[in-house]
């Protein structure tokens, strides 16, 4: 009598090429916790900001460079950790970046000086462009384009989350065992992170010829720092017509056209290929993150300080607030990710974001020290919906378009044009908010008839040491100024709708493969399983 042959087992990932579900998320679990300290780290600090340069006698200007600092590294590196993952095993460069983060951290909460705190958050600055672009790239080698839109919405989801809880714990820390440990408590979350991935992470090496484009990398980071420190200190330590803000100016605009020419003529594997530009929805989309970086992180950077020395509040109150923005943020970014996944329709969800994102910000540009907190709150929650709705489907749309030997550099450019947008935001609208907080100080100083406190240095005061009718005015001064700076940030934000008005919406592939882009192919690889 014949028995029945058991039916033979499906094919593993090794066998295939493709992962089920399962070994997605065993592999998302260590991923998504590299992330989660990545965003973190800037979270966690953002309610100590304000005690952290009072403690170390900064000003307002320092305020600005703690988090430049990490915004610039991020920025310089991020395109250089791409290409590094188009050649290296991208588990090790994800467990490097977490080290070398984790080393950042230790300086950080060690830091004597500003000066220290500053160059410490360069460092993690550095771990943290590795993490931001890696991320995308081991996912975008996971998964194909229509179903990253699912995983896409985990990513926001752990935003969400490293937002909502960053503020809460550090404002605990702050309050209870000191604003140091906002940089130590990184530090144990990056261990487990680094300890999950080399448990789950299981992809395949595709090993090709790269050259790193060191001179180009490096002209790059050079003239976009000359112009972030003219941005940041003209007007406050030099004037805007002065020699020196026209020598960084010129010197700037300079190195940058050198960068140009390096990446189109000199560098054999550029680091920012030019060729990617072609596609229109790559362009395009990087003109989008660029635009929506400036305006979201150089508006919500300061939020912190507007809710503590405009409203009074503690780090931990301070903290609370931001629920409102990031649970909009965490709706959006989960349903529109389903939604794609589903449909594999997306350009409407980027239009629709960024309407709302300029409604966000044209509604938070009227408050004030005096505005009721829950209108507030409801302000930063639309502004949360439009962010969730974009940020990740502007990298999804460049991913879908680029072939999968590219993968790397396009998430990676997409990035790092949008943390540049970022590091320019925060420069510019933290010298707009330094420069009109002295000003109002200054008038209202002056109607109290005390003279010669214009508080043009730039100091951030301690609002508990100030008599309460200088502290009103102080508080008066950073709630109309943080008002302006949303106003500001909104005509940037209507360009990057125009931007993604303009984008050609192409469904969602199903597949891994590529051959239907017409990209130009990798050459010929060796696929090594990691194990």
């Amino acid at each position: 009598m014949s028995h029945p042959q058991p039916a033979s087992a499906p094919p593993t990932a090794e066998q295939s090429g493709q992962m089920s579900h399962r070994e997605v998320m065993e592999a998302l679990s260590g991923l998504l916790l590299a992330m989660f300290v990545a965003m973190l780290s800037s979270t966690i600090v953002s309610n100590a900001l304000p005690r952290i340069v009072t403690d170390l006698d900064g000003s307002q200007t320092g305020y600005t460079w703690v988090v430049v600092a990490t915004l610039l590294t991020m920025t310089a590196t991020t395109p250089i950790w791409g290409k590094l993952a188009d050649q290296f095993d991208k588990k090790v460069l994800v467990q490097s970046a977490l080290v070398i983060f984790s080393l950042g951290s230790v300086i950080a909460g060690f830091a004597p000086t500003m000066e220290v705190l500053i160059g410490a958050r360069a460092v993690q600055g550095l771990g943290v462009g590795g993490l931001t672009a890696l991320v995308q790239v081991v996912i975008a080698t996971m998964v194909t384009p229509r179903e990253r839109g699912r995983y896409s919405g985990y990513i926001g989801a752990v935003f969400a989350m490293a937002t909502i809880s960053g503020p809460l714990v550090g404002g605990l820390l702050v309050d209870t065992v000191g604003w140091r440990w906002c940089f130590f408590f990184g530090i144990p979350v990056a261990l487990v992170a680094f300890v999950v991935l080399q448990k789950t992470l299981h992809i395949p090496v595709v090993r090709r010829e790269v050259h790193i484009d060191y001179l180009g990398a490096t002209l790059l980071v050079g003239g976009v720092s000359l112009l972030l420190v003219w941005v940041s200190l003209a007007g406050s330590q030099f004037a805007w017509t002065s020699v020196t803000s026209i020598a960084l100016v010129v010197g700037g605009l300079v190195v940058v056209a050198c960068a140009v020419y390096v990446e189109m003529r000199v560098a054999r594997d550029p680091v920012i290929p030019l060729r990617l530009f072609r596609d229109r929805t790559t362009s395009l989309a990087t003109v989008a993150s660029v635009l929506i970086g400036l305006a979201m992180f150089g508006a919500t950077v300061y939020l912190s300080q507007y809710f503590q020395l405009a409203r009074g509040m503690s780090p931990t109150r301070a903290g609370l607030m931001s629920v409102a923005m990031v649970g909009g943020l965490l709706v959006s970014s989960i349903i529109s990710g389903r939604l794609i996944t589903r449909t594999g329709r997306w350009k409407n969800f980027l239009v629709g974001g960024m309407v709302l994102v300029i409604v966000g910000l044209l509604l938070l540009s009227t408050i004030d020290e005096t505005t009721r907190l829950w209108v507030v709150g409801g302000f930063m929650a639309v502004l949360g919906l439009g962010l969730g709705a974009t940020m990740q489907n502007l990298v999804l749309a460049v991913q879908n378009n680029t072939a999968q030997s590219d993968m790397g550099a396009a998430s990676a450019v997409v990035a790092f044009f949008r943390s540049m947008g970022g590091s320019i935001g925060v420069s510019a609208l933290g010298a707009v908010l330094s420069h009109q907080v002295a000003d109002e100080t200054a008038r209202g100083l002056a109607r109290l008839g005390i003279e010669g406190g214009a508080g043009g240095s730039g100091h951030i005061p301690d609002l508990a040491t100030l008599p309460e009718p200088v502290r009103a005015v102080v508080e008066h001064a950073f709630g109309v100024a943080t008002g302006h700076l949303f106003l500001v940030a909104a005509p940037f934000a209507v360009a990057a709708l125009v931007a993604v008005l303009f984008i050609e919406e192409v469904p969602m592939r199903e597949t891994l493969d590529d051959d239907d882009l017409g990209a130009r192919r990798a050459p010929e690889a060796t696929v090594v399983l990691e194990r």
